[in-house]
């Protein structure tokens, strides 16, 4: 199980959804090995394979960690300061056509692409 990734996914995604717990050091070590598809201004924009719908992304800054819906563009759960909520959701939408092509290139288990950061 060590080295199947999907096994990996799915354990790490049961520990991240119950959110009364810390994450623990594999769920940390896992959370660091989900792909990065964007980043600028010290924010990381992360998508993870077969995820649960709505379609979304996690934006990391620092200690923050927040869950945007790819549609709405609005908060799903968790928090980021106000001016880096602000550059990541004016980031989503001049790139919101390629972030709906990553959701679904995760959700068929391919390799995403990588978009262009906030200039």
């Amino acid at each position: 199980m060590a080295d199947d990734p999907l096994a990996r996914l799915k354990v790490a995604q049961l520990i991240l959804e119950r959110p009364q717990r810390k994450l623990g050091p594999f769920a940390l070590q896992w959370w660091s090995r989900m792909p990065t598809i964007s980043s600028f201004y010290g924010i990381l924009i992360r998508m993870y394979y077969n995820d649960h719908e709505p379609a979304h992304f996690h934006a990391i800054y620092g200690e923050f960690q927040a869950t945007i819906d790819l549609e709405r563009l609005s908060v799903l759960e968790g928090q980021l300061p106000r001016r880096a909520l602000e550059l990541v959701l004016d980031w989503a939408e001049l790139h919101q056509a390629e972030l709906r092509d990553d959701w679904n290139l995760a959700r068929e288990k391919r390799a995403l692409q990588k978009i262009a950061p906030l200039a």
